[in-house]
């Protein structure tokens, strides 16, 4: 069984551009660049609306295995999907931090950025690709 969630050749400026609404096409734009800082990757799109930087391959007990990126983000219309908590370890110490979020399995729900503290969600980050390259090898992309 393979993943449904590949990498394609869409670039990630055109999927940013086409963004509705203007605010979420703005706040897409500085994720994309803080991202970059953080993990001097390059992004790829990943399937319709994921944004990844990094990939990694894992393999589990049960024999399954695949690709999928190593962190990123997907701009919702609800709200920002952030993929920076691979689930791995208790990141409760930086996100008491990190201002208005929600949490799901392994990704962090956002409706705005101006409800988060950009320099905690920075420290998110690296702590999320650090913990996962831990566990599996971390590749550029």
């Amino acid at each position: 069984m393979s993943n449904k969630t590949v990498p394609t050749a869409v670039p990630v400026t055109d999927f940013i551009g086409a963004l509705e609404p203007p605010r979420r096409r703005e706040e897409a734009a500085r994720l994309d660049a803080l991202f970059r800082e953080v993990t001097g990757f390059r992004p790829v799109m990943w399937g319709p609306s994921m944004i990844g930087y990094g990939r990694y391959h894992y393999r589990y007990e049960s024999g399954r295995e695949g690709d999928f990126l190593a962190t990123g983000f997907s701009p919702r219309k609800a709200a920002i999907s952030i993929y920076i908590m691979p689930g791995y370890a208790d990141f409760g110490h930086i996100l008491k931090d990190l201002g208005k979020h929600r949490i799901g399995k392994s990704c962090l729900y956002v409706n705005k950025l101006a409800d988060i503290d950009e320099a905690v969600l920075n420290r998110l980050i690296r702590a999320g690709l650090d913990d996962l390259g831990r566990h599996w090898e971390v590749e550029p992309t």
